[in-house]
């Protein structure tokens, strides 16, 4: 019987968790650039 390989399982944990913090960024970036123009409208005026 084969070995589990436990490195490759916790390398593909990591990546897995780190495409996860990096969608999460990207939707708070997105949400933020949204807000922002109506926000700097607001102000300028």
């Amino acid at each position: 019987m084969a070995k589990p390989n436990y490195n490759y399982e916790k390398r593909a944990r990591e990546i897995e968790k780190q495409k996860k913090k990096e969608e999460k960024r990207l939707k708070k970036q997105a949400a933020k650039e949204n807000k922002d123009p109506e926000d700097s409208t607001e102000s300028q005026e």
